[in-house]
């Protein structure tokens, strides 16, 4: 079992940046992709983003291609989301969570672990 805990939430403006971190702790922290979720008011969890166990790979939905950025740092058992051009759209709680594998992983039932998530708030 790993212990995750998200930090960097806030309230923004549309356009500006939020960078996510993720904390983890337990097992082996490099052995297992990664990944970030999100949950809007009266919405199910949405796939974000996620990461391979090396950090070579990575993925993302469609509708944060080319604004946010997840990254990890395996020495530091950290993982972050860089969120730029934020958008209304993008307000929600963001869980990280930790997977069963190594390799990229988009549903909720590839993960083991969750974190306690932290809220973004973007105003127009």
């Amino acid at each position: 079992q790993v212990q995750l805990v998200e930090s960097g939430g806030g309230l923004v403006q549309a356009g500006n940046s939020l960078r996510l971190s993720c904390a983890a702790s337990g097992r082996t922290f490099s052995s297992f992709a990664m990944g970030w979720f999100r949950q809007a008011p009266g919405k199910g969890r949405e796939f974000v983003a996620t990461i391979s166990r090396s950090g070579r790979n990575t993925d993302y939905t469609d509708s944060v291609k080319g604004r946010f950025t997840i990254s990890r740092d395996n020495a530091k058992n950290t993982v972050y989301l860089q969120m730029n051009s934020l958008k209304p759209e993008d307000t929600a709680v963001y869980y990280c969570a930790c997977a069963r594998y190594y390799s990229l992983s988009y549903y909720s039932n590839d993960y083991t672990d969750w974190g306690q998530g932290t809220q973004v708030t973007v105003s127009p």
